[in-house]
């Protein structure tokens, strides 16, 4: 990846073929003026790239074997021209009519026999041989057609994969095939699962029931790992194919929607060349700090500290800097909802991404659409296409990424906590909720509503968090010289090697965080024998034999002794289990006339590192407590609620620093350290104020 026009690109995915300008063509006048408009904009702007092509496969292939491939030369001449570099999208998430009524059979199944409609976009079982024959065609015209053209810089293959769980009969008949490659025969499967359960031992492979009413949460599990696995298959598929055409300075990706039910990103990105994800966040008072509100549960998350969750989700799946392929250019999402950004915001949440490892923003989109579902979905040119608002905020943000971007080149994200995602667990859990939604019924994010409000609480204790696939673990020892402070929350699903690697990680002398439900399952998601937490009970000092979900908040008070700092708005929420003591020293007590006699909180030290176990979910105030008493002291720490402070190492090996005021409100940071300003080149010395303006964000170097 040697051939990108700027260290940090940046630009918006463009479709000139949506243009009402495109309908005569782009032989006319008309067609050409528009096209010129619209990259010369984009040189203003500051622009250095733009992804095309990935939403118009009727376009390539109008018909069942007759291509058009010309129309897009244009666009990458133009391009080339200006220095601006193209990412080039394969066709294949959106399947054009004449393939689904000559081959109606490929559609998607959302319920055995029950065909998702037309009419969308994903809807097509991707296994199938009919689909894969003309998707491979395609894919195969467009690329023999643009790689060699000097504007390509990489591939997008396909588009937010994994939005749909098949339930077709030959995606049936291959996780048939699958479960038994894993597990050999039926009688070893009846007692990996616990199949003598209500009467559904298997006698022959024939027997295996399908998805539809299933309620064993061991085939979940099996079975939202098997959809994965087709989603790894089908992008790396079309990666391979890509690589075939692409040039050594050319990339090939998919872009990630980190909701999608049938992601592994890990797995998935390993099969690319970098990560590159959609991240979409609400504006304007979604942003505000202090706020207890938000929520990463969704494509489009809610709250300052959710937006810093999903970059570094996207650094998470390869553990290295990634692309940001979509976010917000306007108002994002239902027409009932819009909320464009306050003036500051877009570079605001840019250079929050970049912070945490981005080394494009890219929007979505460069106009907005006069047709189709995502008409409100608003551009970076609004209906009128004349430049607004939202062009002269970006094309500010352009200059300063041109003017800053080169400092801040291969920049690694600092990180003070990591926190362990874990894909098993997220389906285990998805199976057995552990967490009720606030209407009562079972919560199948229960994976993530138990991490994400550990995360929120290192981000308010003004903490930067890494987030870690537990498949990435290595030795103890390097992991807490990496990662002094380590979360294990919700890790529901795990095998005894990886519990044993968390007694020996606190053992090497790091500081260990165990949450709700970790130590509870083993690898297929049945409930362990032991006293729980499992493998973990002497190390943590507690133990456990019941648990509960909580209605309402439990308020919380300090322990005798304890070294937190709980005010009266400290509470748990959602979850308690019912710890005891064994060795441990309490933190925190639930002030509650049946939980009272449990510990809310418990701490221990083990071997050289430490243990503390927290049998609840905290809510914002013991969240912050609690991480505020596991951080060192660290005078770049902000003291204002409504300031962050994040940092990097750059690859020449400097110190970045990136101070947010997410807030109406100017605001003083007083500069524990000698810093310049990459953005207006001003030098700060230690102890001199730095002064934010409303919703405001400087970029610093240390010398």
């Amino acid at each position: 990846m040697t051939n990108w026009p700027n260290p940090i690109l940046f630009g918006a995915a463009y479709y000139y073929e949506y243009q009402p300008a495109a309908e005569d063509g782009l032989d006319t006048e008309a067609g050409l003026q528009r096209l010129k408009t619209d990259l010369d904009l984009m040189v203003e702007a500051g622009f250095s790239v733009i992804r095309v092509g990935e939403s118009v496969w009727s376009t390539w292939e109008p018909e069942n074997g007759r291509f058009d491939l010309d129309w897009l030369q244009p666009v990458l001449d133009g391009a080339h021209e200006r220095g601006i570099g193209v990412i080039v999208g394969t066709p294949t998430y959106a399947v054009p009519p004449w393939l689904t009524r000559l081959y109606p059979e490929i559609a998607g199944e959302r319920r055995t026999g029950e065909p998702i409609g037309w009419g969308g976009r994903q809807e097509v079982d991707y296994t199938h041989p009919a689909f894969k024959f003309h998707a491979e065609r395609v894919i195969r015209k467009i690329l023999a057609r643009y790689a060699d053209h000097p504007a390509v810089i990489g591939y997008q293959v396909d588009n937010e994969p994994g939005l749909q769980i098949f339930h077709n009969e030959g995606v049936f008949q291959q996780f048939t095939d699958y479960l038994r490659h894993q597990y050999g025969d039926v009688e070893t499967l009846n007692r990996e699962w616990g199949l003598v359960y209500w009467s559904h031992r298997l006698s022959t492979w024939a027997d295996l029931w399908r998805p539809d009413g299933n309620a064993q949460p061991q085939y979940e599990q099996a079975w939202r790992r098997f959809q994965t696995e087709l989603t790894n298959d089908f992008i790396g598929w079309q990666a391979d194919i890509a690589r075939e055409y692409a040039r050594e300075d050319q990339f090939t990706t998919t872009c990630i929607s980190y909701s999608r039910p049938a992601i592994d990103d890990r797995a998935l990105t390993a099969r690319l060349d970098v990560t590159a994800g959609n991240p979409y966040y609400r504006m304007q008072d979604g942003l505000a700090l202090p706020s207890q509100d938000g929520t990463a549960l969704d494509w489009n998350t809610r709250g300052t500290w959710s937006l810093y969750h999903s970059a570094d989700r996207m650094y998470s799946s390869r553990q290295e800097p990634f692309l940001v392929t979509e976010t917000n250019a306007q108002a994002i999402g239902s027409p009932w909802e819009n909320h464009p950004a306050y003036d500051g915001q877009w570079r605001q949440a840019a250079w929050a991404l970049i912070s945490r490892g981005a080394k494009m923003i890219e929007y979505w989109h460069w106009h907005t659409l006069h047709f189709g579902t995502e008409t409100y979905w608003g551009g970076i040119l609004p209906h009128s296409q004349e430049p607004g608002r939202a062009y002269r905020e970006l094309a500010g943000l352009g200059a300063e990424l041109r003017k800053a971007g080169a400092a801040l080149d291969g920049l690694t994200p600092g990180a003070d906590v990591a926190v362990l995602y874990s894909k098993p667990s997220e389906w285990g859990l998805a199976a057995h909720p552990a967490i009720a939604t606030e209407n009562g019924g079972p919560d199948r994010h229960s994976f993530e509503s138990i991490t994400g409000p550990f995360y929120q609480g290192a981000f308010d204790a003004g903490l930067q968090a890494r987030i870690v696939h537990t498949e990435h673990l290595g030795d103890p020892a390097e992991a807490v010289a990496q990662f002094p402070v380590l979360v294990a929350a919700g890790l529901y699903v795990a095998d005894d090697a990886l519990l044993d690697w968390l007694g020996e990680y606190a053992a090497a002398g790091g500081h260990l965080i165990l949450g709700p439900r970790t130590g509870y399952g083993d690898e297929e998601s049945r409930a362990r024998l032991d006293v729980k937490p499992a493998r973990l009970r002497e190390a943590a000092g507690v133990w456990y034999e019941e648990f509960a979900n909580l209605t309402g908040e439990v308020p919380l008070r300090a322990a005798e002794g304890s070294p937190l700092a709980l005010d009266d708005a400290a509470a748990a929420v959602k979850w308690a289990d019912g710890v005891y003591l064994e060795g441990a020293e309490a933190l925190a007590e639930y002030v509650h006339p049946h939980y009272g006699r449990f510990t809310a909180a418990a701490t221990k030290v083990h071997g050289r590192g430490r243990v503390t176990y927290v049998g609840t979910i905290p809510n914002g105030a013991f969240g912050k407590a609690l991480f505020t008493w596991v951080a060192p002291e660290d005078a770049w720490r902000p003291a204002n609620p409504s300031v962050t402070a994040t940092s990097g190492t750059t690859g020449d090996g400097r110190t970045a620093r990136f101070v947010h005021n997410w807030s109406w409100d100017p605001a003083e940071y007083a500069l524990p350290g000698a810093v310049r300003d990459l953005l207006d080149d001003t030098e700060y010395a230690a102890g001199e104020t730095l002064r934010l303006g409303p919703w405001d964000v400087k970029v610093l170097i240390e010398p």
